[in-house]
């Protein structure tokens, strides 16, 4: 994919989650970047806030939830496949508060991980991917998640 398709991949999927996830509207999350192997999204403070002024835990697991998810969805949208894509495990971790702006980015835990998903969809209809996203902080990763997610193809059982 070439710079410009990976633009407009990012900008269908933000619409995609804005349109049909009401938590992502009011969160007013925006898809900042997408490389074809990480995925950064984007989110303000201000409706994300918690009572002590830094950002609620419950916005910096959605975010990182949703930016592992429309990870596989871009990457399997790439390759023609429209599928249904659910988290199955993840564990959160959170190391700092955020004082400012959510910017959450997943990345496939281990290299080749896209390609392996791509081509057991096409085999069986279903697959599943690992990945990790962070938000960063002032002194590392502020939140971290670690997730399964599994896909299946929309048109097969």
């Amino acid at each position: 994919m070439t710079i410009r398709a990976h633009a407009e991949a990012a900008a269908r999927l933000q619409a995609d989650i804005l349109e049909h996830i009401p938590l992502a509207r009011a969160m007013q999350l925006t898809v900042a970047c997408y490389s074809g192997e990480e995925l950064e999204m984007a989110a303000p403070l201000a409706p994300n806030i918690n009572d002590k002024g830094c950002a609620f835990g419950g916005s910096m697991a959605s975010l990182l939830t949703l930016a592992g998810w429309g990870l596989i969805a871009l990457g399997l949208r790439a390759q023609g496949l429209e599928c249904d894509i659910y988290v199955g495990d993840s564990t959160v971790r959170y190391h700092e508060p955020v004082w400012g702006e959510l910017r959450g980015v997943a990345r496939f835990v281990e290299a080749g991980a896209k390609a392996g998903l791509v081509a057991t969809v096409r085999e069986t209809g279903k697959g599943r991917a690992d990945v990790v996203c962070e938000i960063a902080g002032e002194h590392g990763p502020a939140a971290t998640l670690a997730a399964r997610f599994f896909a299946r193809l929309r048109d097969r059982p």
